[in-house]
């Protein structure tokens, strides 16, 4: 088994040309930042492009991105991204303790298979680094054939998000489908 460093970069959202990089997926791809201070342009959203170049690097085509406020329009930009079919969905934003961070709540009711282990290890890894990270309270899971993940809506919390999902969301998309058994 390849070893991989816990740590990451910046360079390390960006398309590889290393042979023994994970294989490219196939796919659409939303990215979901749940913010009403993006939203509302007051605040500069600094995690879509993250995840935007490194989904886009994975292969997956189309990347699409979406702000939008915190609250029910989490839910209802989740639930059309669920009925359109998009492979996976990463939201960002939304996950810590504060009145207005529902993002979780509005995931929950699509979510049909939980997979909890997905953001117990972003905890875990972020939690070496900054113990608030402990206080997300994401979620990640299948919801029909739409994998749905929510990260912290810092860029510690996403490079930390991409680390974990790097090398399983191959062999996530082939279970999905019936296959990666071998």
């Amino acid at each position: 088994m390849k070893e991989m460093s816990a740590r990451r970069t910046d360079a390390d959202c960006t398309v590889r040309e290393d042979p023994d990089a994970p294989p490219l997926l196939h796919g659409s791809a939303l990215v979901l930042i749940a913010s009403t201070r993006a939203a509302d342009g007051t605040y500069e959203d600094r995690t879509g492009p993250l995840l935007e170049r490194w989904l886009c690097g994975r292969g997956l085509a189309p990347v699409e991105k979406q702000i939008v406020a915190d609250g029910p329009e989490v839910g209802r930009a989740l639930a059309a991204a669920i009925a359109d079919g998009i492979d996976v969905v990463i939201t960002s934003g939304g996950t810590g303790i504060s009145p207005t961070d529902v993002t979780p709540e509005q995931t929950a009711p699509y979510i049909g298979r939980p997979m909890p282990g997905v953001l117990e290890e972003v905890r875990r890894l972020g939690a070496g680094k900054a113990p608030a990270a402990l206080l997300s309270r994401g979620l990640a899971g299948m919801a029909g054939r739409s994998f749905v993940v929510n990260l912290p809506g810092s860029r510690g919390g996403v490079k930390d998000g991409i680390a974990v999902l790097d090398p399983i969301l191959d062999h996530l998309l082939q279970q999905r489908d019936g296959g990666g058994h071998e």
